[in-house]
């Protein structure tokens, strides 16, 4: 009998927060949870979700503890391509367990110390909604049975990130940490969808229970194997935020403080750990792999225990630290102490989490400037200027992948207008005016319609030129006469309210409605 409802308790436990969300979402469309008013059923919804996953996983700990853990659970098939099945999935062992427990327990908590944070908060619907998506997205990244819906859970999570830390939308520094955070993330992701494509190509499968067995059973080269650990490896460093990916980090503190915690200081920031920690009968076979983790783990935990040195501002200096931990995590793994780096992960989340929610009292109650950097650093000028520098990796990181990304964004822009727009005969998008603007204008005299509708340019101009010329006689004679009439009244009409919609559409509230309802019809 528990074994029939195991599906459904798999499903349930990232889906709850999901639904919240949704919940949270269609209340504030339709106008019922706006305002103070709608705070408690808000708040009341994100706990409830967020309290029945907990407590569904609770259920499947005491059911391992006594000897019945459940395993890998199969919903149904996903996708079928050939030979190659992708099953919704899930996976309970000993790590996921562990993992799941912590991130529900964690969750739980920061969404109760929420409710007070964010009272009368402007956003306080926008912040439990992102942060129940959030919830979901960790919870589905160690739930998952198969690389794919990890993926799923890693990029949601990533939305939920770029959407807290330009909660204050508003203000330039939030909106610009945002971008650069969602940037230097899509490398990490791009590594994710390689190891994803190799897996498929060279092991046929994508369960994290069968990449092992398919491994040893098929003999694959090391050399295959380094390149799909690669990409993984790729993915942990970015969304971890190890070197050379860890400037965006810091700047990633501009959101709220429950969702420093929970982002940065508690779940996310291990995300990259754990699947290090999944992929471990992968990583024994490349011993290189290994030592690299090593190498980066030392790194990044030497430069943040450096910066952090330096540091006056209590949640930065939490973050360095934060990073300084990590990197040791990555040097247990790189040393083949996975267990010692799990306990490290849950030991830290824990405690970095109380620590980031007390740092707001913590402000209050501090009287006197921080402390000065150590006496031993300041002897040291050079030393002592890269870690108030952060040892210019903010600087490099915008050159090498921000400003490229804005680059590349505005040659995409003057290839569509000068390339595009003339092969298919559009002249410029600032002499693009429609037959109704210009009917408008000449009704109020700003200048005389023409009977031609202007020349065509390119491959396809003179096709377009004599359709536009056979739709302008259709408007002038049948559609559109020179009193208005009703269809005109109706055309202005529509388009009153179209504007209006449209205007709505622009804001960020709806914005995340339409990722978040994409996000559910590709699940």
């Amino acid at each position: 009998m528990v074994e029939s409802l195991h599906p459904w308790i798999a499903l349930l436990i990232p889906t709850l927060p999901l639904l919240a969300a949704a919940w949270i979402a269609v209340g504030y469309l339709f106008g019922w949870n706006r305002g103070e008013t709608g705070e408690r059923e808000t708040a009341w919804v994100a706990l409830g979700a967020i309290s029945l996953s907990l407590l569904l996983l609770l259920v499947l700990d005491g059911l391992a503890l006594s000897g019945n853990a459940p395993g890998q659970i199969i919903v149904g098939d996903w996708l079928t391509i050939g030979s190659i099945q992708i099953h919704l999935s899930f996976l309970f062992d000993r790590l996921v367990l562990v993992m799941a427990t912590l991130v529900a327990f964690i969750s739980l908590l920061v969404t109760r110390f929420s409710v007070n944070y964010l009272h009368r908060e402007a956003g306080f619907q926008r912040f439990f909604l992102v942060l129940s998506l959030f919830n979901a997205a960790m919870l589905l990244i160690v739930t998952a049975g198969s690389a794919v819906f990890t993926f799923f859970g890693w990029e949601l999570a990533g939305v939920s990130s770029y959407l807290l830390i330009g909660y204050a939308w508003h203000r330039n520094t939030a909106t610009a940490n945002a971008t650069r955070a969602f940037v230097t993330n899509r490398i990490g992701d791009a590594g994710f969808v390689l190891a994803l494509v190799f897996s498929l190509i060279w092991l046929g499968s994508v369960e994290w229970s069968e990449i092992p067995t398919v491994v040893n059973d098929k003999a694959i080269p090391t050399l295959e194997i380094g390149l799909i650990i690669g990409g993984f490896l790729l993915a942990a460093l970015a969304k971890s935020a190890q070197l050379p990916f860890s400037s965006w980090v810091t700047r990633a503190l501009e959101g709220p403080t429950p969702s420093s915690t929970i982002f940065y200081g508690a779940l996310m920031i291990h995300a990259g750990v754990y699947l290090m920690l999944r992929m471990e009968p992968l990583l024994t076979m490349v011993p290189a792999l290994m030592i690299m983790l090593l190498m980066i783990g030392l790194l990044t935990s030497l430069y943040a225990w450096l910066a952090g040195l330096v540091q006056s501002d209590i949640k930065t200096s939490l973050m360095f630290a934060t990073l300084t931990q990590v990197g040791l995590m990555l040097v247990w793994i790189g040393l083949g102490w996975f267990d010692l780096a799990l306990l490290h992960l849950v030991v830290h989340a824990i405690w970095r989490s109380w620590q980031f929610l007390s740092s707001p009292s913590y402000m209050q109650q501090v009287q006197q400037p921080a402390k000065p950097a150590p006496a031993w650093l300041r002897k040291h000028p050079r030393l002592y200027t890269a870690a108030m520098q952060r040892f210019w990796l903010d600087d490099l990181s915008d050159w090498l992948l921000v400003k490229p990304t804005r680059a590349l964004a505005h040659e995409a822009q003057l290839f569509d207008e000068q390339v595009v727009d003339r092969l298919i005969g559009i002249p410029s998008h600032a002499n693009m005016l429609s037959t109704l603007s210009r009917l408008e204008a000449s009704k109020q005299g700003l200048f005389t319609v023409a009977n031609e509708v202007g020349k065509g340019r390119g491959l396809f101009g003179f096709i377009f030129e004599w359709l536009a010329e056979a739709m302008q006689w259709l408007e002038d004679r049948l559609v559109l006469p020179s009193d208005g009439g009703a269809l005109m009244k109706l055309v202005n009409y529509l388009g009153r309210h179209l504007e209006k919609i449209d205007h709505l559409l622009a804001q960020p509230r709806y914005l995340l409605l339409i990722i978040m309802a994409t996000i559910m019809v590709v699940l």
